[in-house]
């Protein structure tokens, strides 16, 4: 069993803007592009990562797509902008029992605050095994603000 102190709160502060974070890191995601509100990220098939019916868990997949996701925002917004998803859509096209899986995402803005993201994801061979649309806001207030906003 694990100590309370073991359980959080956390402090990560990341090497760059656009990298990895610790869970990420922990699914073995390789950030392959980011630029230009466009990302591509690889992921690959561990077996720590399989569900009972030894495809790739459903929930590595929706990490993957929303961590491209939020690389390709990164590549758009100012550097320690904190923003968060909000909602999300996905669709589960075919299973993935193998290989590298490649997520490509592309986002653009929706006025103020609010950011539309997909991203669809690739099977080593090429197959379209999952898409996500997902909305993401930014928070109101921004580390780099200078004035007081209401």
């Amino acid at each position: 069993m694990m100590k309370e102190q073991e359980l959080g709160p956390y402090r990560v502060e990341l090497d760059q803007w656009i990298a990895c974070a610790p869970f990420e890191n922990w699914l073995e995601m390789t950030i392959v592009a980011a630029r230009q509100g466009r990302a591509e990220l690889t992921m690959p098939f561990r077996p720590q990562m399989a569900n009972g019916g030894s495809m790739l868990h459903g929930g590595a997949l929706v990490s993957l797509a929303d961590t491209a996701c939020v690389m390709a925002m990164k590549s758009l917004v100012p550097e320690n902008s904190h923003f968060a998803t909000i909602q999300m859509q996905v669709d589960f096209l075919a299973p993935v029992l193998q290989g590298l899986v490649t997520a490509q995402a592309q986002v653009e803005p929706q006025g103020d605050r609010l950011w539309q993201a997909k991203a669809e994801l690739f099977s080593h061979q090429g197959q379209k095994v999952m898409t996500l649309s997902a909305r993401f806001k930014m928070a109101r207030r921004q580390p780099y603000d200078t004035e007081e906003q209401p």
